[in-house]
């Protein structure tokens, strides 16, 4: 079971090179940094993250995840990079492009492209994203991202984008291009995953739900005609216990991610020691 860390942030941003090159001395496979360009100060949309659904205030504390996992990268030499997750109809496709290119370019083919579409949706709209139809948008952005990765000239004319034919480099080290992983645990989700991902990486989940995750993912790539083995099963927001991660094993996921409460360089690197205490 391959096991990695995810820098959470709090409101004392530790460098996520002190975390890397930590996490990758104590034999941690990868690292994950999550997004949030903005945070509303006002908003309605209920926080997934607490009973009350109120959004504490250090949610706004997220560095940039691609500076972050670039600086990762440089005091590093095998550990993967994945971001946790980038918020796909946030963001220009073009741009964001070129960043993982540029990225998984220079740090030797060692990123891993986790997204989704956002459950903020006044965050969505101030970033000029359209929360209603945000997971079409994500697909038309990933088609358009694999078209410029893969093409010397690449064009795309969707609803959300549209391009003439354009040059974009560099190209990603990995070939065709850095591997998708989508969360999530509704069947519309694994739908996506077959027809245009390369992983599952749902949050708070038990052994059992992973293995019906698992075995529908088997079923519809099956179905699809595509290989259910290219399709890799990741645990986000694992426990730090070898326990849980045997029954996760056995279940069918193929890694798990740790999360990190960074509140100071002292505290996670102590944190760090214990979770690979525990878990490694």
């Amino acid at each position: 079971m391959k096991i990695g860390v995810m820098a959470f942030p709090t409101e004392y941003p530790v460098d996520t090179a002190v975390i890397a090159e930590r996490a990758e001395e104590l034999g941690f496979e990868s690292l994950w940094v999550g997004e949030h360009p903005i945070m509303p100060v006002h908003t309605t949309s209920p926080f997934p993250g607490s009973p009350d659904g109120v959004i504490p205030p250090t949610y706004s504390w997220f560095v940039d995840p691609f500076v972050a996992l670039a600086r990762a990268s440089g005091v590093t030499r095998s550990m993967k990079l994945g971001t946790g997750i980038t918020l796909v109809p946030e963001r220009n496709p073009l741009l964001l492009a070129k960043e993982i290119a540029t990225l998984d370019h220079l740090s030797g083919g060692r990123f891993v492209f986790g997204i989704g579409a956002g459950w903020l949706k006044e965050e969505t709209e101030i970033m000029g994203g359209n929360f209603e139809h945000r997971w079409t948008q994500t697909r038309e952005a990933v088609e358009a991202m694999k078209e410029l990765w893969t093409r010397d000239e690449a064009e795309y004319h969707g609803k959300y984008y549209d391009f003439p034919p354009v040059r974009s480099f560099p190209k990603p080290a990995q070939k065709p291009h850095p591997p998708i992983f989508l969360g999530g645990t509704a069947r519309n989700v694994f739908k996506r995953i077959v027809e245009y991902g390369d992983g599952w990486m749902p949050t708070r989940v038990t052994p059992e739900l992973i293995k019906r995750g698992r075995e529908t993912l088997n079923e519809m790539a099956q179905q699809a005609g595509r290989d259910p083995d290219s399709i890799e099963v990741l645990v986000y927001r694992a426990s730090a216990d070898r326990e849980a991660m045997k029954a996760f094993e056995e279940a069918g996921a193929d890694s798990a991610v740790i999360f990190l409460m960074t509140e100071t360089e002292e505290k996670v690197l102590a944190e760090l020691e214990e979770i690979a205490r525990k878990a490694l």
